[in-house]
């Protein structure tokens, strides 16, 4: 595998909901469906948005993730908490036992949730022949380099999460804050650095 094979996308993540259909029922009526802003497999961004309310800032449109999942969730970056006035965990989606709830508002009901605020710890889908050449396995920690035009930084603490195909095209995700501290806006490209 050349270098060049080894860099990936660095997707930068804005706040979001992940929401299961019962609530989304629930916020938008009885068999709303979630549907993508543009065609594509797998997760998507969709075309519906959602208010959210905290103790101290309201966020309005609001992004929801597709399709539905089993639990209700909101991402947003340590920035967005400190604004909305919640003190939130760094985790990994999913893992959302013990963290603060939230207030969500859609186009005919609002739902209180008492769990399902992260900030989400950084990570990288990654193909398995890619972590075969690191020679790094799924929930290992490394080091991360992006790459920018005036503020290239590396990033320690990032979990690899094995994509289940060869076919797999490996992605970073990270918020908004640290896009910003990398010069990063929407997209980017990153790799792996062994020290």
């Amino acid at each position: 595998m050349t270098d060049e094979e080894k860099v990936f996308d660095v997707a930068v993540s804005a706040r979001h909901l992940h929401l299961t259909q019962e609530t989304v029922d629930l916020l938008f009526g009885e068999g709303h469906k979630i549907e993508p802003a543009v065609p594509t497999k797998g997760q998507f961004l969709s075309t519906t948005r959602a208010t959210v309310v905290g103790p101290k800032h309201t966020f309005t449109n609001v992004a929801i993730m597709g399709p539905c999942r089993n639990f209700n969730q909101f991402e947003l970056s340590l920035s967005d908490a400190r604004t909305i006035g919640l003190d939130v965990p760094v985790r990994m989606s999913g893992d959302i036992e013990g963290t603060p709830g939230i207030k969500i508002v859609g186009t005919v009901g609002e739902i209180e949730l008492d769990k399902g605020v992260i900030v989400a710890k950084r990570h990288i889908h990654m193909n398995p022949l890619l972590a075969e050449e690191l020679g790094v396995k799924d929930g290992d920690a490394v080091m991360m380099r992006i790459d920018s035009d005036e503020r290239s930084l590396i990033f320690g603490d990032t979990i690899v999460r094995l994509a289940g195909s060869p076919q797999a095209h490996t992605v970073s995700h990270i918020d908004t804050d640290e896009g910003n501290a990398a010069g990063v806006m929407k997209r980017g490209k990153g790799y792996v650095v062994k020290l």
